[in-house]
């Protein structure tokens, strides 16, 4: 089984705003910023001492910059789609240490199979049309032993407000996310060996949505959904979408937005076989 989402995204679009908001996005990832510090916590309860390490979906290189100092005899590698994201990640390098950065799609990765001791991605995966795929290849890039350790968001991430539009009109307007569980079947599913999954719930809150809609557009967060309404959104609309919203409000009046934070890791290359993204195991007859 191959876990995509039902409607595919459209990937320029996708790939550009996150092209168009690497400028500013530092200045608005602070749910970004905190989800990956709290991934990187979770680096010291790991022994792997890794050599190469593999930043998937890099940004404008957050979690790069620290994993230089939480690894520094490592060889460090950042990958981004967006090549204006990519470039901002290379400021962290040094004539010291080296940053390896590559413009490229997750579902597609330029490297070599078993090349990687560590591959870690902070809240990208949930923008990949085919989860599975990227499993696989990040599955395949993984030498023996190497560790695969990621965030991503889960299906109740900005429940407020897609609930609310539903109130107005029929139209996609946010980005459809996986199940937990579906995230750990498809981290079994391409080989992954003991896999762990756990959930929290962050909740940012604003004192109007013209700035939530705002800090969503920053960083790069746009609704690439084909089921997406491709034409303008008039004032009246917006204005059934505030008042929809009013069953969420907060007691002191601001509009709350949760994320729903999915944190995995996985470990890589086993002693199975993968046929068609299903592990086999060889049956040893017995004496």
């Amino acid at each position: 089984m191959s876990l995509q989402i039902e409607k595919k995204l459209d990937f320029n679009k996708r790939r550009l705003g996150f092209e168009r908001s690497a400028s500013g996005y530092d200045a608005a990832a602070v749910l970004q910023n905190e989800v990956g510090t709290r991934l990187l916590d979770r680096l010291a309860l790991m022994t792997l001492q890794p050599k190469r390490v593999l930043d998937l979906g890099s940004g404008t290189g957050f979690m790069t910059k620290h994993l230089l100092k939480t690894y520094p005899k490592s060889e460090h590698h950042a990958v981004d789609i967006a090549f204006n994201m990519a470039k901002q990640t290379q400021r962290y390098q040094t004539w010291r240490r080296k940053v390896y950065t590559t413009c490229a799609t997750a579902e597609a990765l330029p490297y070599a199979s078993e090349s990687f001791d560590m591959v870690i991605s902070n809240l990208m995966l949930q923008w990949c049309d085919d989860l599975s795929g990227v499993f696989t290849d990040i599955h395949r890039i993984l030498r023996a032993e190497g560790g695969f350790i990621f965030t991503s968001f889960g299906t109740d991430t900005m429940i407020e407000l897609r609930e609310s539009w539903k109130q107005v009109d029929d139209y996609e307007h946010t980005h459809r996310f996986v199940d937990i569980h579906d995230v750990g079947d498809a981290l079994m599913q391409t080989g992954f060996q003991q896999p762990v999954l756990d959930m929290e719930k962050i909740t940012l809150t604003y004192t109007s949505l013209p700035k939530m809609f705002r800090d969503i557009k920053a960083i790069g967060a746009t609704n690439a959904s084909l089921g997406r309404n491709k034409g303008l959104t008039g004032k009246g609309a917006f204005k059934k979408l505030e008042l929809a919203y009013e069953a969420f409000r907060t007691e002191d009046g601001l509009y709350p937005l949760t994320y729903e934070v999915i944190y995995g890791h996985g470990w890589g290359q086993s002693k199975v076989g993968l046929y068609e993204g299903r592990a086999i195991i060889p049956i040893t007859p017995v004496g």
